[in-house]
Order: C-alpha cells, then structure tokens, then sequence
C-alpha cells in the first residue's frame, strides 16, 4: 500500500483518488479552497441554483466507468442522469432557428433541411460520417491511452478526411475547422454550428485543425446529458464515493511546495510548514501553480509536449427569473454571434481591447430542483471571452442579456436579479492564471493542442486534469483520472482502458 498525496480536488484528481483508493493505496487529498470539483461549482441564493461551470455532460460512459470500477452502485444510483431533446436549439445572425434532435443522424438531417434548406442536412450528415473517422483514428491515443512517446506522430498526421476542393486552379483540402465550414459544409449558417462546438472551448476556427470536427461528433454520437440537480451533483457524487473508498480530504490546505528525495517525489510541504511524506504525488493543478510547487525547475523531458498556457475564459451570468419555464422550451439554445469575423477578431486578439456581440448559449434546465417553485425559473447565459480579461463585466453581462432575449423573451421584464461570474472567478476556484479555461486535445496542427503526458521526469510525480493528457472538458478529466491511476498501479508498462 503506497501513501499518495493528491494536490486539488477538480474532477479529474477525484477521478484518480478513487480509483488509487479501490486499488488499496492510502490517499490524502490537498485542496487549497473549502471545496470539491475545481470548476463544477454551484451558486445559491434566495432557492436559486445554478451550475456556474460546465452545466451538460457528453459521454457519460468515462463516469459510468469509474462508478463501476470503484465501488457497487453504478453511476445512475448515485446521480439521475436524462438525455437532453433536443440536444440544442440554434438562432442563427440571419433570424433562421433550428432545434437538432439528440444522438439521431435522420433526425438532424431532416430538421436542417427543414430549416435551411433542401441539401443542408445531407451536407451535415456527410461531415458527420468523416468526423466519425477522424473520432476513431484518434480516440484511443487521445482519450484512452497515455501519450506516446513519439508524440509528434499525432501532431503531424490531419485524421479527418477532408474533402478535395478546388481553389485557384489549385485542388486543396481543408486544414482548419474554418476551412472545413466554408468548404464542405458551404453556407454560413452550418459554419456557425460547426465553429460554435470550437468555440465553445475556447478554439479559434480560423486556427483549430481539422481534426476539431471529433467535437460536434461526440455530442451527434453519445448524445448529451444532463444530470438532475446541475452537473454539482456529479462532483458530490464522485466525491461521496471517495469517501467510501476513505479517501481523506483536506480543505483549506494550501501546498507549498513538492518535496524531492534522490530525484523523486517524496510529498509536499504545506503552506504552515508541515511536510507530509508520500511515495506517489499527483497533481491536478495549471502549469503556473505547478511551477511554483516545484521551484520553477522543468519537470518535464527535453522534447516533451509543453505545458499549455493561457488560452480564453468565460463569462456566466446567472439569471433569477419571474414566471415558470414554458412547456417545451429548449434545454440549451445558442444565439450565434451577428458578426462572426469580429467576434473571433475580439476573442483571438486580431483587434485587443475591443468588444463585438458574442455567441451566447442559454441554459434553461427542466429541473423544479433549481427554482424555489413553479412560478419562477433559473437560467444559465455563457460566453467566451479573453483569459485574464480586463472588459468592464456589468457591461458584457448586459450584452449578453441583450442577446439572449431573442432566445429568452421579455426576459428583461422576468428578470429578479442577476449574478455575474467572471474569469477572476474561474481563477479563484481552479487557480488557472487568469482563470484560462483549458481545451481537449486534438490532433493535427503540429501537436500544439497536445497537452503534457501524465508523467513528468521526476520519478512518482504525476500530472491529472485538464492542464495534462487529454485535456480539458468533463469526459477528458474522467479519462485522465484512469490514466493516472493506471500509471501507478501497473507502472510504465500501463497502456490505457481495454
């Protein structure tokens, strides 16, 4: 039985407790807030709830799995999971709304035919079929396997299988998501439900490989879900069954500093001093933290994937509303952006300092648990904005108001109050610099959308997390978790899930 020192408790270093737990190991969580889930947080006031990270789950079988593998209930015992239908509803610049039904390839393409136009769903569906190839020439090295060695093999090779087009007297293919829309799916109207899935983590379109095409593929094939009470409780839930695999926490507890003994991980210092000794130290925090826990030297190989910084943020505002939710009002609907080109010139820097109107998703859940009674409402408005972002945020909440009313009718005469989460709250509850929120790895692109293996050049050091393999998003956290478990358990040899 080996002592473990796990430093952060966000979903992906829960993921990696359980599971070292159940294989026998003493394990000692170090969170330096007062709480559990790094970004899956919860705000309540007056019966009020809202999620004010993550607010839908896509593949729900990376939490099934851990349930099953720590302990005797399964996920649905601990957590009411439902399907959401229609998986999302779009409001497109041009005033044209389609709702796409979950997880149903005929489905969509009827509904995008419908409202766009003859042609348009089989264009979608015929992206969705190569999507589907890029999804499984990458999946296991991204999702289920510790990265190679030779991990350039990844950035060098584009695993979707884009389309010849004709251009200049020239025939190209598509290297960019952006590209992709243009090229493939030729009407702005598809590009801007393409571009948003890229958006919606932070990736410029413009930038972001082909391969992205595996995000809108993940929702179209395993559906998305919900989980009754806000994603939160997931994170009790995962928290619960470290527990009852007595897994200690500490809250309040800040670490210092990794301590090293013959060029290995022997524990960590806290910030009163106290060294606690351990054999393995895991930990689930962003490269800047990381950094400054072990004294600024490299802890990774000469040749390694560098640890991603930066990157964008979002905006929440929390909506308190008057008057129940109408019967058959969309989950999640995104109000595109009217101008997309100065939007991505906002977002990426092509014109620092300046605003445009965002894409704004809305979250509406059917959920009485989040209201104090039927006559009132709870609802969710998110954008992407700058990591470290110095706009005025009173301003950018109302501007996202003011979009989601062509989503949200007569909100503002519904509205109660309102509750603006900024990243400066993204950074205090994960410790990201600038409250960067980090993005799944993809391939393609020279390998800079990688993120750093699990293991570093410091023997019994190990990274968990969105800021390491695979990256970022609720699936990749759960995968990155079994990674590192698995690396410890059975050692180098480890070569992921089966």
């Amino acid at each position: 039985m080996a002592r473990i020192a796990v430093i952060g408790a966000g979903m992906g270093a829960l993921a990696a407790s359980a599971r070292l737990a159940v294989a026998g190991h003493r394990v000692t969580v170090y969170e330096r807030t007062g709480t559990y889930g790094g970004a899956v947080r919860r705000f309540e006031r007056d019966g009020f709830s809202f999620d004010t990270g993550p607010g839908l789950l896509p593949l729900p079988a990376v939490w099934r799995d851990l349930f099953v593998k720590t302990g005797k209930e399964p996920l649905e015992r601990c957590v009411e999971t439902v399907q959401v239908d229609p998986s999302s509803r779009h409001v497109f610049a041009d005033g044209t709304e389609v709702a796409l039904p979950n997880a149903s390839r005929a489905g969509v393409v009827g509904a995008l035919d419908e409202a766009l136009g003859a042609g348009a769903g089989q264009r979608w569906g015929d992206f969705l079929v190569r999507a589907r190839e890029a999804w499984d020439r990458t999946r296991r090295p991204l999702l289920e396997e510790p990265l190679w060695p030779d991990w350039r093999v990844l950035g060098e090779r584009e695993p979707y299988p884009a389309v010849p087009h004709k251009r200049l007297l020239r025939t190209r293919r598509a290297g960019t998501l952006a590209e992709v829309g243009a090229w493939e799916l030729r009407d702005p109207r598809l590009a801007a439900l393409l571009e948003s899935h890229a958006l919606a983590h932070g990736l410029d379109p413009r930038t972001a490989p082909a391969s992205a095409a595996v995000l809108p593929y993940m929702e179209h094939a395993f559906g998305v879900w919900y989980v009754r009470g806000g994603l939160r409780e997931l994170a009790r839930a995962v928290y619960e069954r470290c527990l009852a695999r007595r897994v200690e926490f500490r809250f309040g507890t800040e670490v210092a500093a990794v301590t090293e003994k013959d060029g290995r991980a022997a524990g960590v210092e806290l910030a009163d001093g106290t060294v606690a000794e351990a054999d393995f130290v895991v930990a689930g925090v962003a490269p800047g933290v990381l950094d400054r826990l072990t004294g600024g030297a490299g802890i990774r190989e000469a040749g390694e994937v560098p640890a991603r910084r930066g990157g964008a943020s979002r905006l929440t505002v929390l909506l308190a509303l008057r008057g129940g939710r109408p019967e058959g009002v969309a989950h999640r609907t995104v109000v595109h952006a009217p101008d997309r080109d100065a939007e991505l010139a906002a977002l990426f820097g092509d014109a620092p300092g300046t605003t445009a109107r965002p894409t704004v998703t809305v979250l509406r859940p059917d959920d009485p648990a989040l209201a104090p009674d039927a006559e009132h409402e709870a609802a969710v408005l998110t954008a992407v904005v700058p990591a470290a972002d110095g706009a005025d945020h009173g301003e950018r909440a109302e501007q996202l108001m003011a979009v989601a009313e062509r989503a949200v009718p007569g909100l503002r005469d519904r509205l109660l109050w309102h509750e603006t989460h900024t990243p400066a709250d993204v950074a205090e509850a994960t410790g990201a610099e600038g409250g960067a929120v980090p993005a799944p790895a993809l391939a393609a692109a020279g390998g800079r959308l990688l993120h750093p293996s699990n293991t570093t050049r410091v023997g019994g050091l190990f990274t968990v997390g969105g800021w390491s393999h695979p990256g970022g998003g609720l699936p990749h956290a759960g995968m990155s978790g079994a990674l590192v478990a698995g690396l410890i358990v059975e050692g180098p040899e480890f070569r992921g899930s089966q």
